[in-house]
């Protein structure tokens, strides 16, 4: 939770909701706070932050503000009059033309104290114009399905200028693309993609060259798709388009580059990219990787934790010392974890300084520091600096050796709060991997307070999962009790639907948390290994991660496909 927000008396809808006891007045106060904060429209917030329904709160917006309500499943989208209102106003005040009657232009919105949407509008079409309520989540895939329908196709841009431009020539040599040069379809399809990436909410952006054919793909709920195949004559113009807008040196090839770029996205929601380029056989391959500060950060509540395990965590984090380690594979949601603690803690009263690589998610309030080895701003030597800047939380990207491992240890044993990630496959095997990297075990034992281990598994699409049966014996086998078994276990798979990709939308932690007890710590100083550790954490009662993602599977969170996918060794 970031600094505290001044009280707002609940207005307009806001009042609304809690009259009809869909909101209390202090969870509306905060809601209203903290979407001024982001500069985000109240309705937006309350659906993207799943406080309510976004039926619900069309029903109420529609009564209190007297305007009709109309289900957007029913509009058929190929006809409306996109011609008239630029895409760019669509995008940023989430609002979309549905109709025209005559002088009178009808507009969908969620939010009908969107006055600006609609006077920007009548600026811009000189027509007048009435707002028409729709529920926000349908908006946003109206909008989304009308504006990539609209898009220039690749196909048209080859046919119109890159075809014609480059023939059938594909000397790489002879095919660069010079910086000076404005290159527009180049320029329309690199960014089509990029606003494609964001509507998918893709994670990264592959752009890979190879002998025969280019590729691009997008990461979705960690599983790369592929999205088009744009024709080898033009993938140096595509990479060096990329290379351009990330500030990078477009004419060296040989060695691997690092850049960022930022994609404006309406008033006040910019979306970054980290962008890395590494030559191939065949060419440079290029991988952005989205960095959506507003979309990467979630409550703890949301994470996917177990009452039980929520309740270790939050107790750990509200201690004033010790450590606590977050630890699992590249891309399994360690950051995002690590700042809902620090969302949490960051208050005006309290000094959090973070230093990562690179800083992925920025918070007002907390000092993020980005490493950089080739200056000497290493781990551990932001550590050092921390420990000299009077702070009470520290916050260190990962621990890779043991000089960072003894500072982290050190501040946590000396008054410090201390957050920080691992590699490693579980939580036993992490305090194993500190003590072979170096750190005695009696430090370890004291400074310890929770490790967890986390992956994330793809959720089940709601509108389209089946219930599948299993085989008594393979459910045995798969890991649940004869009890869930006797009890009705209903499992579900995954079918695919327009709204979802191959029958997943978003994703659900699985976690491991482990509360490092006395008995844990005695097992530590006597030189115990992981199995030692991981025994004694089954007999206190701690859930391995897949106990705790079947779990999930028994809840409909997921299917046993999936969480076979990420948990079988």
């Amino acid at each position: 939770m970031a600094t505290e927000a001044p009280t707002i008396n609940p207005a307009g809808l806001a009042r609304r909701l809690v009259q009809d006891g869909l909101l209390s007045e202090k969870r509306a106060q905060t809601a209203q706070a903290e979407a001024n904060g982001r500069r985000q429209p109240f309705v937006q917030y309350l659906v993207e932050q799943k406080v309510l329904d976004s039926h619900r709160i069309a029903v109420a917006a529609s009564e209190e503000f007297g305007v009709p309500l109309v289900d957007l499943l029913a509009v058929d989208l190929l006809n409306v009059p996109m011609d008239l209102v630029d895409a760019r106003l669509v995008r940023k005040h989430r609002a979309l033309p549905l109709f025209r009657r005559g002088n009178r232009l009808f507009v969908a919105v969620s939010d009908p104290t969107n006055d600006r949407a609609l006077d920007e509008i009548r600026f811009n079409t000189d027509l007048s114009v009435s707002a028409i309520l729709v529920e926000d989540d349908k908006l946003a895939n109206a909008i989304n399905k009308t504006l990539q329908a609209q898009d220039t196709t690749l196909s048209d841009l080859i046919d119109a200028d890159l075809g014609k431009a480059d023939g059938a020539d594909n000397d790489a040599e002879n095919n660069d693309a010079d910086p000076n040069v404005d290159d527009a379809p180049v320029v329309r399809y690199v960014n089509k993609i990029l606003l494609d990436a964001i509507n998918a909410a893709a994670s990264d952006v592959h752009f890979e060259p190879y002998e025969r054919y280019f590729r691009i793909r997008f990461r979705q709920d960690g599983v790369l798709h592929e999205v088009a195949n744009p024709p080898l004559n033009i993938a140096n113009r595509l990479i060096a388009r990329l290379k351009v807008m990330s500030r990078m040196n477009i004419a060296e090839r040989r060695i691997p580059q690092d850049g960022r770029l930022k994609l404006k996205l309406g008033y006040s929601h910019d979306i970054d990219f980290r962008v890395n380029t590494l030559p191939t056989l065949y060419g440079e391959k290029v991988v952005l990787r989205i960095l959506d500060s507003a979309g990467s950060t979630v409550g703890v509540d949301n994470l996917g934790m177990s009452p039980k395990q929520q309740e270790i965590f939050l107790r750990a984090i509200a201690r004033p010392y010790g450590m606590i380690l977050v630890t699992g594979p590249t891309g399994s949601g360690k950051t995002v974890t690590l700042y809902s603690a620090l969302n949490i803690l960051n208050e005006i009263g309290v000094n959090i300084s973070t230093v990562e690589d690179p800083v992925e998610i920025q918070v007002p309030g907390i000092n993020q520091v980005n490493m950089n080895a080739k200056t000497g701003l290493t781990f551990a030597a932001a550590l050092r600096a921390f420990l000299r800047q009077d702070p009470d939380i520290l916050m260190v990207g990962e621990i890779r050796d043991l000089e960072t491992a003894e500072i982290a240890v050190k501040a946590a044993q000396t008054g410090h709060l201390v957050l920080s990630t691992l590699h490693t496959n579980d939580a036993p095997q992490s305090l194993t991997r500190l003590a072979n990297m170096g750190v005695a075990p009696f430090n370890i034992a004291s400074s310890v307070l929770v490790i967890m281990a986390q992956r994330l598994a793809r959720k089940l699409c709601l509108h389209c999962r089946e219930a599948e049966e299993l085989p008594r014996e393979a459910l045995l086998a798969e890991g649940f009790t004869e009890q869930e078994i006797n009890d009705g276990l209903t499992l579900y798979k995954a079918v695919g639907c327009e709204r979802c990709t191959e029958g997943y939308k978003g994703r659900v932690g699985i976690f491991q948390v482990v509360e490092v007890s006395e008995a844990m710590g005695r097992t530590i100083m006597e030189g115990g290994n992981s199995l030692d550790l991981a025994r004694q954490a089954a007999q206190e009662g701690y859930l391995d991660l897949r106990q705790s993602g079947l779990r999930q599977v028994k809840n409909g969170i997921t299917s046993l496909l999936e969480l076979n996918r990420i948990t079988r060794d």
